[in-house]
């Protein structure tokens, strides 16, 4: 079967294992406020009058899950994400990216089934749970498929493409559920829930046309369809071209370097040469969780009803265009602009408008009471006027700040940090971690409202203020350097302390010679980073 090499098809068709993602964030958010979906997994309250039994007394409408209840359901999906990534290493190195990406879409499928049928609350969770294994097989697995494809310049933009793709499946999906909010009955939510089954079919079989990863492949001896994949993807089927020879050299060297001095094992991501690159990838994926963006997507609605908008959907479809709009500068810029540099300004502006909507609602807000009519306790606090307008408004900034800087820099940098022998693996303990906090969150959210109200804000601005740091201090450029130029970045010369070849972590530079050598305009034997002649000059220099 003739295999597609357009690095950007191959891209564009992967990520929409990103995007099953996005459809269930929207899934979610639009659906958990309407009345069908209330009505259908009504919760039963203790001692209810015969004709409000699950009901609000004052509206007399379902009251639906409470907000334990409803934190639980929608924390299932991330919970099976959890265990999804886990397994998703094991059945990489086993079976090829390609292919481990293919069972997820599968499992998607079973799962959106369940969800869909769903007639009580465990049956929803266990489909949800399903769905939740799919989600993290494929978000674990999409970023190391496109990275070991990728050329070092447009690395950063292809893997971004992820996050591009949650962000359509978000805005997509809640517009499919806006739509059918219109709908009278079940089928209310029953048709988004069964029509996100089309894009997993259509990522099963768009994969059967794309080329499996070149680095996979040398891995298991496979060198000839390795080169092959080479002198598609990266020659344009030219099998002289420069960055071919310099890509099947150095995968050459390291499979061989690895297989003689390698222990491919879990532990081996916690020994000692491993585990400052492990615990970045790691709180990578856990800080992108901590930013507080799940406040800003699986309970918008919640937000915005505090703000006054009378449970319209509309201002959430308002932040969901504006998270598609302002991940685009990543992808067009984000090599360009480096991981360190992304990442620190996300982080810092992230807190800013967390700390400004904890001051508005500190300010401003008055307690939620019964005659306001909301029917979750998890809308603790009402806030009204301008200092609403200014809610929306700094909420709708947020997501702008997320959107080009966090969200593709998360599904990014994890996948550049390891050697080949432990890229499955190491990605997919990173995005675990992801999931384990997207679970905690997920759940943790609609009692911190009820509960602390307006102190949660404060909460996620704290996080983003200590993400600066971390990154400030401890996470190195990868930005433009081959893979296994990235390997040998880590160099331990003291507790804590992370080099790149002698340079402190924010010392290392985003370094595009590599362009050149791409477009076939140096020799691949001239190219060497500033880091690395920093090195060498130092080498030189020593007694």
């Amino acid at each position: 079967m003739k295999k597609f090499g357009n690095i950007y098809v191959i891209a564009a068709t992967s990520v929409i294992g990103g995007a099953l993602f996005g459809f269930d964030i929207s899934s979610m958010s639009a659906i958990i406020a309407t009345q069908p979906y209330k009505c259908q997994f009504n919760a039963q309250v203790s001692l209810p009058l015969p004709s409000t039994k699950g009901n609000n007394p004052v509206t007399g409408q379902c009251q639906g899950p409470d907000d334990v209840l409803q934190g639980g359901i929608v924390a299932a999906m991330p919970g099976g994400s959890w265990l999804g990534a886990l397994v998703s290493g094991f059945l990489s190195d086993h079976f090829g990216r390609k292919t481990t990406i293919q069972i997820g879409a599968v499992i998607w499928v079973i799962g959106s089934i369940l969800v869909c049928a769903s007639q009580d609350i465990p049956m929803l969770i266990v489909g949800r749970v399903i769905n939740g294994l799919s989600v993290g097989i494929c978000s674990a697995q999409v970023p190391v498929y496109i990275s070991e494809l990728s050329p070092p310049s447009k690395r950063g933009r292809l893997i971004g493409m992820q996050q591009w793709a949650i962000t359509w499946g978000i805005a997509i999906m809640f517009f499919v559920c806006y739509g059918s909010s219109f709908i009278a009955g079940e089928a209310a939510f029953r048709l988004p829930w069964g029509l996100q089954m089309i894009p997993a079919a259509l990522l099963f079989l768009g994969l059967m046309v794309l080329p499996e990863s070149p680095r996979w492949l040398a891995k298991k001896d496979r060198w000839e369809e390795c080169k092959e994949v080479l002198v598609l993807v990266h020659g344009k089927g030219n099998p002289n071209a420069p960055i071919v020879a310099k890509e099947m050299a150095e995968i050459r060297e390291v499979v061989d370097f690895e297989r003689q001095n390698a222990d491919v094992s879990w532990f081996e991501l916690v020994k000692p040469n491993m585990i400052n690159r492990t615990h970045i990838g790691l709180f990578t994926q856990i800080w992108s969780q901590l930013t507080g963006m799940n406040v800003m997507m699986y309970y918008i609605s919640y937000v915005f009803a505090m703000a006054g908008d009378g449970g319209d959907l509309l201002p959430s479809g308002i932040q969901f265009i504006i998270n598609v709009v302002m991940t685009v500068p990543a992808l067009i810029w984000q090599d360009r602009w480096g991981r360190r540099p992304t990442m620190l300004v996300g982080a810092f502006f992230m807190c800013l408008w967390m700390a400004v909507n904890a001051g508005l609602f500190a300010t401003y807000s008055r307690p939620a009471t019964p005659a306001d009519g909301f029917d979750t306790a998890a809308i603790s606090m009402v806030i009204s006027g301008p200092a609403a307008t200014a809610v929306i408004a700094s909420t709708y900034l947020f997501v702008a700040s997320y959107a080009p800087t966090w969200g593709p820099a998360s599904w990014t940098y994890p996948a550049e940090l390891y050697p080949l022998r432990v890229r499955g693996k190491a990605v997919a303990l990173a995005t675990s971690g992801n999931w384990a906090f997207n679970f905690a969150l997920a759940y943790f959210v609609p009692p911190a409202f009820a509960n602390i109200s307006w102190k949660v804000y404060v909460i996620f601005a704290v996080f983003c203020f200590a993400m600066f740091l971390h990154v400030l201090f401890m996470f190195p450029e990868t930005a433009n350097k081959p893979l296994e130029e990235v390997a040998d970045m880590f160099e331990a010369t003291g507790p804590g302390t992370i080099r790149y070849i002698g340079v402190p972590a924010w010392k290392t530079h985003n370094d595009r010679s590599i362009v050149k050598l791409e477009r076939g305009m140096v020799d691949p034997e001239k190219n060497i980073s500033h880091e690395k002649q920093l090195s060498h000059e130092e080498s030189r220099a020593s007694p």
